[in-house]
């Protein structure tokens, strides 16, 4: 290369590092979330009204402002300890992006003051508070049928001390046992027990299920199918008849008892029916299902059972020693209610036992929820008196029931519906940007490359026009 050729090439490389009093974040696209929460008016409908009379004086900080930073700092997701309130203090390109002043920005101490303030009948209205977010929702999507799953999700806070409600669980670590009532990624309803509290303790998964039918059915639609998913652990003869009296479906789990074995074992192979798993090879999940009727000892009637096992996975033929046998119980084309409300939605195939059992393994994809909640939040939880810890949990579940919606209203074409949390903050919340204060306005700028490839202006457009909150 000629020296002059070398002379003219352009250095690369950086030479010095130098600050700057310029606004620049890497959480622009945390705007997108203010502008949403701002705008479907939740905090001034249903929060404010209950959470205003924690503020005792005019002179701290607001109700409403402490609660938006809070739900920030669940959705940025870097820290959910309270201390990195402290940091975010002291940026005021944080504050801007979310589009609080400096001197609004509350501290860990303050945070922490909030909580202690909390009562038990104010997080019991958390609940009120989920179920008018769900009524919300179904408004928008307006299912033809809502099909629930009710399970128990251990939340790990084994390494915790002297922590109230930290006690060992069915999974054999020490710490809280959450139940909550989930559809389609968003948690309808939810108990914060302590360790010790088993699937179906005490009347805890009755009294839910009749709130939320109650909802659905003043809020939503007094007709609709409504069928709720149950794992084993709420197989009782108490909480079938729950359902039954109300008119809906249920499809639970059921425990492997002896005679239920020895009575399998009795059928001939030409006897058993075959039902493939949807998929791209059918070949791939292969099962045989015996459907019968069952009565257990203490029920007063018989019931629908059906008795599955699988025989393939990934096409390949499982040996009997390692089939994890499973059985099936439903009251679905029984002839209550809820069969009516399916054959006038067309959905007469969940009636079928192909249906049924298709149904019941779609309960996977009911409990991704836990796993997405828990990276949205933290299983670690901040406090060591239970009732604070019930309502940073609670709190919790509100901010990832406004990250599912944001997903949907706002973030939908850019990232897909079944992403987790993680994704969403990757691709749509760190962002570097920079805001610019000129003629008495604010300009979060970005880069070309951002602006064209995250299609910004269609998100600002969305965040700034979203389904508007309403209470039913």
């Amino acid at each position: 290369m000629s020296k002059k050729k070398a002379q003219g090439k352009k250095n690369h490389k950086i030479n010095k590092i130098e600050q700057t009093d310029e606004l620049l974040t890497g959480r622009g696209g945390l705007n997108l979330f203010v502008r949403y929460l701002d705008k479907i008016n939740i905090m001034s409908l249903l929060l404010l009204p209950m959470f205003s009379h924690l503020q005792k004086s005019k002179k701290g900080v607001a109700v409403k402002e402490i609660l938006k930073q809070i739900l920030c700092l669940f959705l940025d997701g870097t820290s959910i300890h309270l201390t990195h309130f402290d940091r975010l203090k002291k940026d005021p390109a944080y504050a801007a992006v979310i589009e609080s002043s400096s001197e609004d920005m509350i501290s860990s101490h303050t945070a922490k003051r909030f909580f202690r303030k909390f009562t038990w009948p104010l997080v019991r209205c958390f609940r009120h508070i989920h179920i008018k977010f769900f009524q919300w929702r179904l408004k928008i999507t307006k299912p033809e049928a809502i099909i629930l799953d009710l399970d128990a999700m251990v939340m790990d806070n084994d390494q915790a001390e002297q922590r109230e409600g930290v006690k060992p669980t069915y999974k054999k670590i020490k710490g809280f046992n959450a139940l909550k009532l989930t559809w389609k990624g968003l948690i309808v309803d939810a108990i914060f027990r302590s360790g010790e509290k088993h699937s179906n303790s005490g009347s805890a998964a009755k009294v839910m299920i009749q709130r939320v039918v109650k909802a659905i059915r003043q809020g939503y639609d007094s007709d609709v199918p409504i069928i709720i998913h149950m794992d084993s652990g709420f197989m009782d003869q108490k909480l079938f008849k729950v359902c039954e009296k109300l008119g809906i479906g249920y499809i639970c789990g059921g425990k492997l008892y002896t005679d239920i074995k020895d009575e399998m074992a009795k059928i001939s192979p030409e006897d058993w029916e075959t039902y493939f798993a949807p998929g791209k090879n059918k070949e791939d999940r292969m099962w045989e299902y015996k459907e019968f009727e069952d009565q257990r000892g203490s029920w007063d009637e018989s019931r629908r059972a059906i008795f599955t096992r699988p025989m393939s996975e990934d096409g390949q033929l499982l040996l009997p020693f390692t089939r994890p046998c499973t059985v099936i119980y439903t009251n679905l084309g029984k002839g209550y209610a809820v069969d009516e409300q399916l054959r006038n939605h067309q959905m007469e195939w969940l009636l079928t036992t192909y249906g049924i059992i298709y149904c019941y393994h779609d309960r996977g994809c009911s409990e991704l929820t836990f796993r997405g909640f828990k990276d949205f939040g933290t299983e670690q939880l901040p406090f060591q008196k239970f009732i604070l810890n019930a309502g940073f949990f609670h709190l919790m579940v509100l901010g990832f029931n406004l990250y599912e919606a944001f997903k949907e209203d706002v973030c939908q074409g850019e990232i897909s519906l079944t992403s987790y949390p993680e994704t969403l903050r990757r691709k749509i919340i760190d962002i570097g940007a920079k805001i610019v204060r000129t003629s008495h306005k604010n300009i979060l700028k970005l880069s070309k490359a951002t602006f064209a490839s995250l299609n910004i202006s269609k998100l600002w457009t969305r965040s700034n026009n979203p389904p508007i909150f309403q209470l039913a």
